[in-house]
């Protein structure tokens, strides 16, 4: 080695040590709140580029020239960031950080217990508009469709959603947060309605079964909250086209794609339906409807305004045996008319602050004519007995009702909010009654309902929440105040399973058309007690919910008249409840979910004289829906099947001032094998402007049996079973879109 190059290597040698020797250590390891090792956390000196990544035990090293103060800063995405001033003096330092994990919606626990949602983003999300038009049985029903979830009950005579052991009436629907009075279609006797509304008017569902938010009340049951769509993709024009009626419609998107407004009309009449299925009744009048709505939406600078507005007319006649006579008919017949009109608007206000404000009104009037008729259809005026006397008879019954509502919502740290709002309900529901003598009765009770609440999320964790919430009303016509308190929480599992708790209190007003006497009635009260465990993994869900329900105050009437005259009442209710979806996970290209209801329900109330189960009330109910997509055929196969073992019937009568139980017991288990294909033609036509689908479905395929109860004379002694009106029903239409091909969604949603 040349004496140029020794000296070199001994300068080098020698600067190399120097700066070796000036530079500081600095290790640790850093931890979350629960001390667990976070992986991948970025660990720096601020301004400098000295630094270090954590290894999986949540260890990092590293060396820095820097001196004296410093500011030490770690990052981890997900993760409150860690910022400390250091003193680096040349000795090693250790340093051990500890930070807070950030609530954040992809991490949080859901707080659902009694709830099955759905929506644009929702976790777990259960049914959306295209799952509920392909569930074979439902046609194309909103309610259709969730009656093959846990908690609600197939009840064939009757209209409504009947949920856990609850009345009808015990469970309310909502359209962007206002109430919509009249989701059903008007009722016929011993026939269930369907819906007016097409799932394809909203984005997200949510069904509550029970343990629902302190911003809804009035509903001792459930509560179904619909939110309607926003802007479509683009205009788009639909016509539809069946055996029982025809349709069309626009959606109209502006230029700017900042406004759309829409308009559609629906006729249906299902004479040539009947003709070729029989009925079990003499339809005079075939059912015949006429609807239409419009729509707007504009979009603001931060939020939306939506319009909605619905009308309907209808018309139906038909023809029983009378019950009391063997020789005699009863001719029924009904005309409605119905609107709805819904408007909302949503703002973010800033510093966040969010205002919800909405208005509605809808108007019903039922119009409707019974005749006593021999076989020659001729109306017989029968004075005695009495009992047939009445059966002539006219009712008109005009109601009005409004809402105007306010929620206001703040933003907080995390996922925590706190919301609060108020709203003013009025009702107005006049009865005029027409008697076989010419003798005109009439009722117009009224009601307003004032009611306030607030509500507060808690995000303690990713891991752990909690909602609790306050609800006050007032009632005009009962003169009083109730104080609701809502509470539930949910606990998210290292497997990313999560288990709830739900408890609430319930009230609700007396429906006010049987209410018309000075009596000193209140509201009547329910409390929830719900436990839930829900895992979800890709396209798969598991839940199981345990209720327990504490129905107090309920309302009492006498000798089988309708007018309401105690809050004597009581019950309760409680169950198991299991739901399962597997959407092409285990069976490919099949989607399928199973729901099992266990139900023991009793109660007291109306006219019963002791407490027993209602006859809307089956122990066991369950469903089974299967849906899978051909491609190469283009045709899309769902079925269901839905089973619910007998439900109680009873002969109840009335003697002295005092009812009194004759004969009970139980109809046949309940069977119905559903079918249902869609067929897309313009599947895979690059060029197509349109987009048809063929769409056939068959209610009750085999044909099986169906006795939904029995209806008794006290004068004859006879005993009817309630019957559907046919065994079997089928349906085969045909809808054309224009500007939007649908097909994909189909396919999605359906595999």
């Amino acid at each position: 080695m040349t004496k140029l190059a020794l000296t070199s290597f001994i300068l080098l040698f020698v600067l190399t040590s120097t700066r070796l020797y000036s530079q500081t250590f600095i290790s640790g390891t850093i931890t979350d709140n629960k001390n667990k090792p976070l992986i991948g956390a970025s660990i720096s000196l601020k301004d400098s580029y000295d630094g270090a990544v954590s290894d999986s035990s949540g260890h990092f090293q590293f060396l820095t020239e820097e001196t004296g103060t410093q500011t030490l800063e770690a990052t981890l995405i997900g993760y409150s960031t860690y910022s400390n001033s250091i003193n680096i003096s040349g000795d090693s330092l250790k340093i051990n950080i500890n930070v807070k994990e950030l609530v954040t919606e992809l991490k949080a626990v859901v707080l659902m217990a009694g709830t099955f949602e759905a929506g644009d983003q929702k976790k777990g999300a259960v049914l959306n508009a295209i799952d509920i038009v392909t569930t074979a049985g439902a046609n194309g029903s909103v309610t259709g469709a969730l009656n093959t979830l846990p908690g609600t009950q197939n009840v064939g005579e009757s209209t409504g959603l009947f949920v856990r052991g609850g009345s009808a009436v015990e469970s309310k629907i909502y359209f962007d947060g206002n109430l919509i009075n009249n989701f059903y279609y008007s009722s016929l006797p011993g026939m269930a309605s369907r819906g007016r509304f097409n799932p394809f008017l909203f984005k997200g569902t949510i069904f509550s079964t029970g343990g629902y938010s302190a911003l809804y009340g009035q509903a001792l049951s459930s509560a179904l909250i619909l939110e309607s769509t926003d802007l479509p993709e683009k205009t788009e024009g639909n016509i539809a086209i069946s055996v029982i009626g025809v349709g069309a419609g626009i959606q109209k998107l502006s230029k700017k794609k900042k406004s759309a407004w829409g308009i559609t009309y629906n006729y249906t009449n299902l004479g040539l339906a009947f003709k070729v299925i029989k009925q079990k009744d003499d339809f005079f009048k075939a059912p015949e409807n006429h609807t239409a709505d419009a729509n707007f939406r504009i979009k603001t600078k931060k939020g939306f305004i939506k319009y909605y507005g619905y009308f309907s007319t209808d018309k139906v006649g038909f023809r029983e045996n009378d019950i009391d006579s063997a020789e005699l008919k009863n001719a029924f017949s009904l005309k409605n008319v119905n609107t709805f009109q819904n408007i909302t608007w949503k703002e973010f206000l800033g510093s966040g602050w969010r205002l919800q404000m909405g208005l509605s009104y809808s108007y019903n009037r039922d119009i409707i004519n019974n005749k006593l008729q021999n076989d020659k259809n001729e109306t017989q005026n029968i004075i005695s007995p009495a009992i047939f006397s009445y059966k002539n008879y006219g009712l008109s019954s005009p109601s009005n009702y409004s809402q105007i509502r306010f929620v206001l919502e703040k933003k907080q740290k995390g996922l925590n909010a706190f919301r609060f709002g108020a709203e003013e309900f009025y009702s107005s529901e006049k009865y005029n009654y027409t008697s076989y003598d010419g003798g005109v009765y009439t009722k117009n009770p009224e009601e307003f309902l004032t009611a306030i609440f607030a509500e507060k999320d808690f995000y303690i964790s990713n891991n752990l929440a909690v909602k609790a919430g306050l609800r006050a009303e007032n009632s005009k016509l009962l003169n009083k105040w109730n104080l609701a308190e809502r509470l539930s929480l949910a606990y998210k599992f290292e497997d990313n399973s999560q288990a709830s708790f739900a408890f609430g209190t319930f009230y609700q007003n007396p429906e006010i058309e049987n209410v018309s006497q000075p009596v000193e009635i209140g509201f009547a009260k329910a409390t929830h007690y719900i436990l839930q465990y829900q895992k979800s993994k890709g396209s798969t869900i598991f839940r199981t919910e345990a209720f327990y329900k504490k129905y107090n105050n309920l309302f009492k009437t006498a000798n089988g008249g309708t007018d309401y005259v105690s809050n004597n009442g009581f019950g309760y209710a409680r169950g198991i409840e299991i739901f399962y979806r597997n959407k092409g996970a285990m069976f490919k290209n099949i989607d399928y979910w199973v729901s099992y209801s266990f139900l023991d329900t009793k109660r007291d109330f109306l006219n019963f004289p002791f407490e027993f189960t209602p006859s809307f009330a089956a122990k066991h109910t369950a469903s089974l829906v299967l849906k899978k997509f051909v491609l190469p055929i283009k045709t899309g196969f769902n079925a269901s099947y839905t089973y619910s073992s007998g439900r109680p019937f009873y002969n109840i009568t009335y003697s002295g001032g005092n009812s009194r139980l004759l004969e009970y017991g139980k109809t046949i288990d309940y069977h119905s094998l559903n079918f249902s294909m869609n067929y897309l033609p313009a599947l895979g036509k690059k060029d197509s402007k349109t987009f048809g689908i063929w769409v056939l479905s068959v209610s009750n395929i085999l044909g099986i049996k169906h006795i939904y109860g029995y209806n008794f004379s006290a004068y004859s002694g006879r005993k009817v079973a309630i019957l559907p009106p046919s065994k079997t029903f089928v349906y085969l239409g045909y809808f054309m879109s224009f500007g939007i091909d649908r097909t994909e969604d189909v396919i999605n949603n359906n595999l």
